[in-house]
């Protein structure tokens, strides 16, 4: 699903990205916004959480750098709705993504293109 990833642009079914995506094996969201921009917050993830089924696991890509944060809040809230989290710069989490969805898990993924 996710053809290339280089710092500031993803490749996703064939379709570029500049802005930072919340990624479904079925759709995309482009224009993935944080509240704190470098700290992520529960409310960053409403649109996983809000879906139905929700996915087994959500592979967060923390930026070219990692500078992304993931707060114990949305880790534990994830938890809480039974959803592992998987948090990694991203070009190692569009790796993982792409393996978690071959491998026919209920994956999401939520991509920081920059920093």
């Amino acid at each position: 699903m996710i053809d290339s990833y280089e710092f500031g642009v993803i490749i996703i079914n064939g379709m570029r990205y500049t802005n930072d995506v919340i990624v479904f094996p079925e759709r995309v969201i482009d224009g993935w916004w944080r509240r704190e921009g470098h700290r992520l917050c529960i409310e960053d993830f409403k649109e996983i959480l809000r879906r139905e089924p929700k996915p087994e696991v959500l592979v967060v890509g923390t930026g070219y750098y990692g500078l992304v944060k993931v707060s114990p809040e949305v880790e534990n809230a994830l938890k809480s709705h039974g959803i592992e989290l998987l948090a990694q710069p991203t070009r190692e989490a569009c790796r993982t993504f792409d393996k978690l969805l071959k491998s026919k898990r209920q994956v999401a993924g939520a991509f920081h293109l920059t920093c």
